[in-house]
C-alpha cells in the first residue's frame, strides 16, 4: 500500500482523536463542557491566524449553509454521545457509534452516487467483527434497549451524515475555510445547548482549563484539519472505516497512562479490526465467487 499524503494526514489525525477518550476519562470537566471549549477555543485560535493570513475564502451561499450544517452535525454527535455516555457505559456507546462505517457505505451508494467496493464491505465486516472481539462477547448480553442506545445508534448515523456532507462540501471547499465556518456553527450550537442545560461554564481547575486548550489544539484542530485533508482526497467510506482504528490506540493509550487492562482478546480483536481496514486499501477487488471456486477446488 503506497503512503500518500492524504493517506498520512488520516493516520496523523487518528492519533489525534485517539487521545480525546483518555483525556475525557481525567474527568476535569462534564462531557457537553468539555465538547463546547474544545470547539470554543478551536475557533479561537484558527479565526484569527485563517483572517490575518487571508486564507479564509467565503464559499457561495449554498456552499457556506453546508459548511454550517456540517458543524451542526458534527456538534450534534458530539452531544448525544456524550448523553449515551452518561446513561449507559462507554463501551455501549462507542460501539454502536462506530457502526458509522455501514451507514457510510448505505449513505454513498444512495447520496453520493458511489458504489462502495467488494473491498469496503468486505473490511467493514471484518472490522466490526474485530471491534466485538476488543469489547468481548459477553458485553452483548448486557445490552440494555433504552434511550441511550437509541442515542449511542443516533450518533452513528450523525457522524456517518456529517462525513458524507463534508465529502461534498470538501470538493467545492478548501479545508481552513470549511473548518472556519464548520467550527463557527459548532460553538454556536453546542453554546446553546450547554445554556440551556444549565451546565456550568466556570469554576474549573487550572488543569481543567488546560485540559479544554489540550482537546482544541491536538484533538479538534490537528485531527480534524487532518481527516478533513485525507476526506477531500479519499473516498469517505475509507475515512470512515479507518477511524474505527483509534479504538486500538485509544486501548493501548489506557494501559500506558490509566493502567488499564490489555487482555489477549483485546490484541486478537485488535488484529482483526485493522487487517478489515487494511482490506479496504487493498487495490485490487477481492472476489467472493473466485474465493468459493477455490475453496471448493482444494476440497
Amino acid at each position: 500500500m503506497k503512503i500518500t499524503k492524504p493517506r498520512l494526514a488520516l493516520i496523523g489525525g487518528i492519533l489525534c482523536i485517539s487521545i480525546f477518550p483518555i483525556l475525557v476519562k481525567l474527568k476535569l470537566a462534564p462531557g457537553l463542557i468539555s465538547a463546547f471549549y474544545r470547539m470554543a477555543f478551536a475557533i479561537l485560535l484558527l479565526l484569527p491566524y485563517v483572517l490575518l493570513s487571508k486564507n479564509f475564502k467565503l464559499p457561495p451561499l449554498k456552499f457556506t449553509l453546508l459548511a454550517a450544517l456540517c458543524g451542526v452535525l458534527f456538534a450534534s454527535d458530539v452531544a448525544v454521545w456524550n448523553i449515551a455516555i452518561q446513561d449507559s457505559s462507554a463501551t455501549q456507546a462507542s460501539l454502536l457509534t462506530n457502526l458509522s462505517p455501514l451507514w457510510v457505505g448505505i449513505g454513498s451508494f444512495f447520496f453520493l452516487k458511489v458504489r462502495p467496493t467488494t473491498n469496503f464491505w468486505i473490511g467493514t465486516v471484518v472490522s466490526l467483527f474485530g471491534m466485538i472481539t476488543l469489547v468481548g462477547f459477553s458485553f452483548f448480553l448486557e445490552l440494555n434497549f433504552n434511550q441511550a442506545f437509541l442515542f449511542a445508534v443516533l450518533s452513528g448515523i450523525l457522524y456517518s451524515i456529517y462525513l458524507l456532507v463534508s465529502k461534498n462540501v470538501l470538493s467545492q471547499v478548501d479545508v481552513l475555510s470549511f473548518m472556519t465556518i464548520s467550527l463557527l456553527a459548532s460553538t454556536v450550537y453546542l453554546g446553546i445547548i450547554c445554556y440551556a442545560l444549565n451546565e456550568p461554564l466556570t469554576g474549573f481547575s487550572n488543569a481543567g482549563w488546560f485540559l479544554f486548550v489540550l482537546q482544541a489544539v491536538i484533538c479538534q484542530l490537528c485531527a480534524w484539519l487532518s481527516i478533513s485533508y485525507a476526506t477531500q482526497h479519499m473516498r469517505a467510506t475509507r475515512v470512515s472505516l479507518s477511524l474505527l482504528s483509534q479504538a486500538v490506540i485509544t486501548a493501548v493509550l489506557a494501559w500506558l497512562f490509566l493502567e488499564e487492562q490489555i487482555t489477549l482478546q483485546m490484541v486478537f480483536g485488535g488484529i482483526i479490526l485493522l487487517f478489515g481496514i487494511r482490506i479496504t486499501f487493498y487495490d485490487k477487488t477481492i472476489s467472493l465467487k473466485r474465493i468459493f471456486l477455490r475453496i471448493r477446488i482444494e476440497k
